[in-house]
């Protein structure tokens, strides 16, 4: 390893009698305890002009130390080559100059600096600029402010100017004593030394392990599995399905006429009931002792009348022979005529304040009648014994006053039609909620068939637990399994009712589940994926099925190792092998890496 040094400049002023002096360079060579062997030889420039000296010596022991000292600037006049390929190949720079030459450092600033910044082209070789003499006032000036010596001299305030232009260490020797030579000079020299062979030394371990890392065999990189199909939710529809049973008017329980019986407009008590406890108390579900509010048993007194069958005439349609409809007078002609806006604003979740608004002041025109029925409507749907002192209720508002919905009459017998027997067990159901929910139901309960005149339906090919919670999203737009096979199991049953939304929750759950499954526990768990395969396949959910298929290829050595992975069909296990992770090549390539890495052990040997 060595250390390339070039020196540029003359530390002798043009108008000394000693010229007899000894450079810098040599007297630190001559004088540092650090220098030993040393050999200096006059070189030739590239085109023969002899013009500088050239030193050889050992550093730090056994460091080979190379200085070229160029006392005349003109080599980068004559001979451009030279000089840049001895600034090229430089470890270190030393400028050197008189502080009392200043001729030669003006030409040194204004012409040589930029050839030297374009010579070293960005690259971060240290530099030293070494002011050299004391100046002729008999006052060394180091006052970066003083002028007293500007026309003659270099000023401290010039050298550290010209140190900041190329980002070099300013130094200021007033004679070429041991001090300064050696301390001072040789010190920050020594410093730059260390630092270069530090930095060689570093790069040469670089090269020597990118070397190694060259000849050596490669682990073999393990490459990411594919990603695994998206199945994307559907969105819910259940404000949608019950404003649509109002519009169809299918299994309407409750006949709604003017006083003059002109009219009449259908409605549903599970849906009404749930928005209302005034309807709760109108259709007998609650007794005054139990709304515990003035207010709205006052309001339905004064509102609604709820009259006997053979008072009225017949229900036009829409009602089973079976269950008989309730006939309710409405007192109030202006709030009657605005009964359909509000049993639309009611089916499609109480929420529409404003469109409700808007279609009531249309229809009356009349200020003080839109608010009339407005506050008949708040007081629907109040909460008893809560003040409703809400001025201009807005949607969200109207929210906080719908807090009941129809998970209340979920499993319980309260205004049920129908009754399912399952297991031997029995579980009671609304005809309204199923119509308005389930294609399937609203064919069974309107069509020809047994079911459409029957309390009694029997349920066969599902358990009463699976029923139950697909009856239980039916009336509340959710479901929460408590497993991966009731999960299955509950999109078994929405495949055979044919309730798309509800299937596709069933397959987030299921994925959602494995995904966070850990390896350890995908390997001892007794649950059978190839089973789940084959049960979605079957019951035509295509996007599990096929995120099945990956999952088992993406976890391919888990599941190769499972006695059900030999039920798999052709085309399944085909699809697994052309997908799996990892593939087959990897595995055959870190084989012989392993092979590679334990011949190496065996032929060791000690360094």
């Amino acid at each position: 390893m060595s250390v390339n040094i070039v020196a540029f400049g003359n530390e002798r002023d043009g108008f000394s009698e000693d010229n007899q002096q000894p450079s810098l360079i040599w007297s630190y060579l001559r004088r540092s305890a650090l220098i030993s062997r040393i050999d200096s030889s006059l070189s030739a420039s590239h085109v023969g002009n002899p013009v500088f000296t050239e030193y050889q010596a050992c550093v730090f022991g056994n460091v080979r130390l190379v200085v070229h000292d160029c006392p005349v600037w003109d080599i980068f006049d004559s001979d451009w080559y030279t000089s840049r390929s001895l600034i090229g190949g430089a470890d270190i720079i030393v400028i050197k100059y008189s502080v009392n030459d200043k001729t030669s450092f003006q030409e040194l600033k204004d012409g040589y600096v930029p050839m030297i910044k374009k010579a070293l082209n960005h690259c971060s070789v240290p530099v030293i600029i070494s002011a050299i003499g004391a100046r002729k006032n008999g006052v060394s000036c180091t006052c970066p402010l003083c002028t007293s010596d500007r026309r003659s001299c270099v000023t401290t305030s010039e050298g550290v100017q010209l140190a900041k232009e190329l980002g070099a260490t300013y130094l200021e020797l007033h004679t070429l004593s041991d001090f300064y030579v050696q301390k001072y000079f040789g010190g920050v020299l020594e410093y730059f030394m260390i630092q270069t062979l530090n930095q060689k030394s570093s790069e040469k371990m670089k090269k020597r392990k990118k070397m190694q890392k060259c000849h050596r065999v490669q682990p073999p990189q393990l490459e990411q599995p594919e990603k695994m199909p998206i199945l994307k939710g559907e969105a819910s529809h259940y404000d949608a399905d019950l404003h649509n049973l109002l519009c169809c008017c299918q299994c309407a329980d409750v006949a709604f006429y003017p006083e003059d019986l002109s009219t009449v407009v259908e409605a549903h008590k599970i849906i009404l009931c749930s928005v209302s406890h005034l309807f709760m108390l109108l259709f007998e579900v609650k007794s005054p002792a139990d709304i515990r509010d003035a207010s709205i048993v006052r309001t339905a007194q004064s509102l609604f009348a709820v009259q006997a069958g053979d008072a009225l005439p017949p229900a036009p349609r829409g009602i089973p022979p079976c269950v008989p409809p309730v006939r309710v007078v409405v007192k109030d002609s202006v709030f009657c005529s605005c009964l359909p806006d509000i049993l639309h604003f009611i089916y499609s979740g109480a929420f529409q304040w404003e469109r409700l608004e808007e279609d009531i002041k249309k229809k009356l025109k009349d200020p003080e009648k839109t608010e009339h029925v407005l506050e008949k409507v708040k007081c629907i749907l109040k909460t008893p014994g809560k003040l409703n002192t809400v001025k201009d209720c807005r949607s969200h508002q109207i929210k906080r006053l719908y807090n009941t919905s129809l998970r209340l009459f979920f499993n319980t017998p309260v205004l049920a039609d129908v009754i399912f027997k399952i297991q031997g067990a029995t579980v009671p159901a609304h005809r309204a909620v199923l119509v308005a929910r389930c294609e399937v139901m609203a064919a069974m309960f309107n069509g020809n068939y047994l079911e459409a005149n029957s309390v009694l339906v029997p349920v066969y090919g599902v358990s009463k637990d699976t029923f139950l919670s697909f009856l239980e999203y039916l009336y509340t737009d959710s479901c929460c399994p408590a497993s991966i096979l009731q999960a299955m199991s509950l999109l078994i049953c929405a495949e055979m009712y044919q309730v798309m939304r509800l299937q596709h929750i069933c397959e987030l759950y299921i994925i959602t589940q494995l995904q966070s499954m850990p390896s350890r526990e995908l390997a001892s768990t007794s649950l059978s994926i190839v089973s789940l395969l084959k049960k979605a396949k079957f019951h035509n959910s295509d996007c599990l099925s096929t995120w099945l298929l990956h999952f088992i290829a993406t976890n391919y050595l888990i599941f190769s190792q499972k006695p059900d992975f030999q039920d798999l069909s052709v085309e399944e296990r085909n699809f697994v092998e052309m997908h799996r992770w990892p593939s087959n090549l990897y595995l055959k390539q870190l084989a012989d890496y392993r092979n590679y890495v334990h011949s190496q052990k065996c032929h060791c040997t000690v360094m």
